[in-house]
């Protein structure tokens, strides 16, 4: 995974919020690519491939 600045084409991600409630809050991107903290928008971007980014999130689920 990486945190990498300003990506080509970050401009045309669409997000869409997730919390568990208790002012715990990400962001995640409509590709399931990226990951940001949503009352940090301007801040790093955490990258991983689809299908890791759904294993992490099986694993918070479980």
């Amino acid at each position: 995974m990486t945190i990498p600045q300003d990506q080509p084409g970050d401009e045309q991600l669409r997000w869409k919020n997730a919390s568990s409630g208790q002012d715990t809050c990400v962001d995640v991107a409509h590709t399931l690519e990226a990951v940001r903290d949503s009352k940090n928008p301007d801040g790093p971007i955490l990258r991983a491939s689809r299908d890791a980014m759904l294993a992490m999130m099986r694993s918070l689920r479980d």
